[in-house]
């Protein structure tokens, strides 16, 4: 018998037991969690295998494991928590990931919002929200717009059911309070308050930084209620080629495309192109109505930066925006835009933009700036034309100087604002057959003093003089003051100020053009001003190898010459007036995050709040304004795959009635929108997402009969009219309505899927 076989399997088998039971190395890979970028540099250390190192460019270690049965894994990095963990070496595949929390992260973001130079948040005396690419990616949406929804205190609201037009509540104070900006320049303002908060590919967004409160001390009108600024990526830090791709079940398809390309020894070009597409009209509450606004948009987005030697660089960046939206009755056709056959919103938009900075070639740090806007408006609400040509010019100079324990920041300013549009708005007072477009010119000057008087005390003063052409001199000053621990986990910032607004027009009478209101000014409308108080708590607890972070606010704002739109008076009218008395809005505000280990994170907000006006004696609530809501976020994340499941919650709003008859809601239920979504990541390159969003199918259509009163007849040709101009009850029309649709408060847009692509070249 030939044994000889029996012998070799015998011995091959031996080997291939003892390898099993002896492995030799296991390659460990880290990474950052959340990004889930490669850490290059981190140290790697095993002291029962007796070995340590450092990963290399991919974040890769590999570890001989010198006979040891339980493998201990110690990994350190600068800025990151430390992580320790031992293993089973029996258990271990051959890939080991490890992925470690930044340390002191949140606090150590550099921003610029508060006091318009480059800052760690820990430093900054003015409280500031900085919102990551990370936080975009985790609730996908095709616009800046619904991207703040999830914001603890900062709501999108919807203010129209046709055309789904809305702005973004801060504390609950209404969109024109607050100031969008694109790097640092007032671009989205006026006209494109409305319909200027889309069409900002996300590809190019490297954050939003979020300041809840006046800003007005630096950056003039509109920043009364709070700002938001858009920082887009730095060319030079920005991918080669970005690529986002994504469609809904209902149809809708939206693709971001960043190129970076080189100019030369010293410039560098990031171009980013946006493009979104819904043309799908539906119907699921079956009122006649498209449910969601169809809409098609182009943006192309270009950033150019230059190295100018070492004292100086120049950034310029342009956007041109296209979009083509129209909502109404599902029937309607381009042919009958702007009659009284079918009912239709249709907006056409077309807007330029440039944004430029130049660090002159001084040794000291002076910067000029410069962004100016083109906007063009071609609407109908019906048969109601409205057509507005804005054009923005805004330049700045500023020096920012360090003496001593101060840094001094001085800077002059020019807004040139014109504005035109076909209504009597702009209309000669003299002869209405006449044009008068509006001219509207506001230098200004500004002063701030930050004092560093003691290592863990700071006070911040400064003031701003302005001169409109219209309103004359105005006066804006702030102070504020923060306190931190010897280790910053504990800060504490006071800040009081001042802001103001000037009315824009269009602004304060759109939600009337759509419908069939007509706009009543009751007066020259005067600036309004506000007087705000804020106190911020930010605390750090570490929890073993978890982290707690707590950011909680009191806010109370006062506002003098409030301009109040009147929806109940009358309902073929909307008067608007400065108020005759004060209005407050007041609340308190409380975020959590917590980072626990295996890639978990949680985020979490509520806030509560009070908004109301005092006339006559008699306190009324604010419409549109909730007194509680809610935002959470929570993120599981591994190597291979992330999991995000978020949400916001609102509770009931006074909401605008026609008459005592009406029979919808008076006030809004409480409502949540919760999202999920679930990302795969293929390699370094490519990951593709998916998900559900509005999962619990929530409507505004519940417990309403509808949201559009009458419908069915959106031009009153079959409502009776009583002396007084108000409508009669009739047997066609039992509650005594006339077509409206301001009844809007949430998008009417119920649960959908949604399937992505994301490709990353650096």
């Amino acid at each position: 018998m030939n044994l000889k076989p029996i012998i070799i399997f015998v011995l091959l088998l031996f080997i291939y037991q003892q390898s099993k039971a002896q492995k030799e190395t296991v390659v460990i890979v880290i990474k950052e969690t959340g990004t889930l970028q490669p850490l290059a540099g981190a140290t790697v250390e095993s002291k029962k295998a007796k070995q340590n190192g450092v990963t290399n460019h991919e974040g890769i270690f590999e570890m001989a494991l010198n006979n040891v049965k339980i493998l201990d894994i110690i990994v350190s990095m600068t800025g990151f928590s430390k992580f320790e963990k031992q293993y089973a070496v029996e258990s271990l595949k051959d890939t080991l990931y490890v992925l470690l929390q930044t340390e002191e992260q949140e606090l150590e973001q550099v921003v610029v919002s508060g006091s318009l130079k480059p800052i760690r948040k820990s430093e900054s005396i003015i409280p500031v929200e900085i919102y990551t690419q990370s936080f975009l990616k985790a609730n996908p949406v095709p616009n800046l717009f619904e991207s703040m929804q999830n914001i603890n205190g900062v709501k999108p609201q919807v203010n129209c059911s046709v055309c789904n037009t809305g702005d973004i509540h801060i504390n609950g104070l209404e969109g024109p309070y607050t100031m969008v900006m694109i790097d640092g320049m007032p671009i989205v303002s006026g006209l494109s308050t409305v319909y200027g908060l889309s069409g900002i590919p996300q590809s190019l967004i490297d954050r939003v930084e979020v300041v809840k409160g006046p800003a007005s001390t630096l950056y003039g009108s509109e920043a009364v209620g709070g700002i938001i600024n858009v920082i887009t990526k730095q060319p030079s830090a920005a991918p080669i080629i970005s690529v986002d791709v994504m469609s809904t079940s209902w149809q809708e398809y939206n693709v971001d495309l960043g190129l970076k390309s080189k100019l030369g020894n010293n410039g560098t070009m990031l171009t980013g192109i946006n493009y979104f597409d819904y043309s799908n009209p539906v119907d699921k509450n079956g009122d006649g109505f498209t449910d969601i606004t169809l809409q098609k948009r182009l943006s192309v987005f270009n950033k150019l930066y230059w190295n100018l030697g070492k004292h100086s660089h120049l950034s310029v960046g342009t956007r041109y925006v296209y979009e083509d939206r129209w909502g109404g009755e599902m029937n309607w056709q381009r042919k009958y835009r702007g009659g009284d056959e079918v009912y239709g919103e249709s907006i056409y938009t077309n807007r330029a933009e440039l944004i430029a900075n130049y660090k002159l070639p001084f040794r000291e740090n002076v910067q000029w700036s410069f962004s100016g806007n083109i906007h063009r408006q071609n609407s109908v609400y019906g048969d109601q034309v409205f057509k507005a040509d804005q054009d923005i010019a805004f330049t700045q100079m500023i020096w920012l100087k360090t003496i001593g324990t101060h840094d001094l920041l001085t800077g002059i300013a020019y807004r040139y604002t014109y504005y035109d549009d076909n209504t009597v708005v702009t209309a000669d007072p003299d002869d209405k057959s006449k044009n008068n477009p509006q001219k509207t010119h506001l230098p200004g000057f500004f002063l701030q003093d930050e004092w560093s008087f003691h290592p863990q005390h700071k006070l911040l003063a400064g003031a701003r003089y302005d001169y409109n052409s219209i309103h004359g001199n105005i006066f804006t000053p702030r102070i504020a003051y923060k306190w931190q621990s010897v280790d910053k986990h504990n800060q504490v910032r006071l800040s009081w100020g001042n802001g103001y607004r000037v009315a824009n027009v269009f602004t304060e009478d759109h939600m009337a053009l759509t419908g069939s209101r007509e706009v009543v000014f009751e007066e020259d409308l005067k600036p309004e001003k506000s007087w705000n108080i804020n106190l911020n708590l930010v605390k750090k607890i570490k929890l073993n190898a978890s982290r707690l972070n707590i950011d909680a606010s009191l806010f109370y704002t006062k506002f003098s010459n409030r301009i109040i739109a009147d929806y109940e008076s009358h309902p073929q009218y909307i008067y608007y007036a400065n108020l005759n008395g004060h209005s407050i809005s007041k609340g308190a505000s409380l975020s959590l995050e917590l980072n626990l280990p295996e890639g978990i994170n949680i985020n979490t907000g509520v806030t509560v709040m009070d908004v109301y006006k005092v006339e006559a004696g008699e306190k009324s609530r604010q419409l549109f304004t909730e007194k509680w809501s809610g935002v959470w976020g929570i993120s599981y994340t591994k190597p291979k795959y992330k999991i995000d499941y978020t949400g916001n919650f609102y509770g009931s709003m006074l909401l605008p009635l026609l008459n005592e008859l009406d029979p919808r809601a008076a006030k809004s239920p409480f409502y949540s929108i919760q999202n999920i979504q679930v990302t795969y990541y293929i390699n370094k390159k490519m990951e593709i997402y998916g998900g559900a969003k509005n999962l619990l199918n929530w409507l505004p259509t519940k417990q309403n009969p509808f949201l559009i009163a009458r419908s069915f007849d959106p031009f009153n040709k079959q409502v009776e009219w009583g002396s007084d101009g108000l409508p009669l009850a009739t047997a066609g029309n039992p509650y005594a309505l006339q077509f409206d649709p301001t009844y809007s408060f949430a998008a009417n847009q119920g649960i959908r899927a949604f399937l992505g692509f994301r490709f990353t070249l650096r």
